[in-house]
């Protein structure tokens, strides 16, 4: 645990709070590879159902600080790669966590900061906070992810709009299309979170980790490649310890207790 990030196990979540408020939880580097390290950690650890991001102060994340970035003009190009693939290897790992990771936004997700709540599997955003990718306004171009997971999430014309003029687009209009799950009152983002987070814990950890990894290749490949997928993960299922305890409850008519497979 860094200055600029707390990480906290709190009941069935891991929480990762980006901790510096007085620049609106603006990127560092050591609040990016504390992400990317407790995300990979999160994957492995029995006792989490799910992750949850949030921002200290009432703010997600602002995106990366402009005095930083302003410096690398005198970088070379390779350094420039090298130091924004640092923010790519946490979208990455988000992605490929097997544990959902769930983005809890108040006041509002900008820049980077959106590409990292539109990374996340599943998002809850107090009603009176927005999203914003404004990297045109100060001639840069988006980075993170945010043009891959608008283009996964919106419509293009809508795409287009959030990518050229950069203006902050209210949550409710994004909840509107699907790409936000819950709106909340300010400052209940994290509780409802956590209430997410919950219900996940009950649910076999394999079989939700598998039905992550099914929907994110869902969009890569063709249907008969994907049917092949599915048929594999059903059919291990079913040979299951996970698949015997929840289909006996059902026929019990009593809920199943996956207690013992987690830690």
């Amino acid at each position: 645990m860094t200055k600029s990030v707390r990480i906290e196990h709190d009941g069935p979540a891991l929480r990762i709070i980006n901790d510096n408020p007085a620049s609106r939880n603006a990127l560092s580097a050591e609040y990016v590879e504390a992400l990317t390290e407790a995300v990979e950690n999160a994957g492995a650890d029995r006792s989490v159902a799910a992750v949850i991001l949030s921002g200290a102060g009432g703010f997600f994340c602002s995106g990366g600080d402009l005095n930083i970035l302003i410096r690398r003009r005198e970088m070379d190009l390779a350094w420039r790669i090298d130091s924004i693939a640092i923010l790519h290897r946490a979208i990455l790992a988000i992605r490929a966590c097997p544990k959902p990771v769930i983005a809890a936004v108040e006041g509002g997700a900008a820049g980077a900061g959106a590409s990292i709540a539109l990374a996340c599997d599943l998002i809850v955003a107090a009603r009176d906070a927005y999203f914003a990718v404004s990297y045109l306004r100060v001639g840069l171009t988006p980075d993170g992810g945010a043009t891959a997971f608008l283009s996964e999430a919106l419509p293009r014309q809508l795409v287009n709009e959030i990518l050229m003029f950069g203006d902050k687009i209210p949550v409710s209009r994004l909840h509107a299309l699907g790409a936000i799950n819950r709106i909340c009152d300010a400052g209940a983002a994290e509780s409802e979170a956590q209430a997410l987070a919950a219900r996940l814990w009950q649910v076999g950890p394999s079989a939700l980790g598998n039905a992550k990894a099914l929907a994110v290749s869902a969009r890569e490949n063709a249907l008969e490649a994907q049917l092949d997928l599915e048929a594999q993960n059903m059919a291990e299922a079913q040979g299951g310890d996970e698949a015997a305890e929840g289909i006996a409850a059902f026929l019990d008519k009593r809920k199943p207790d996956f207690t013992r497979f987690r830690g």
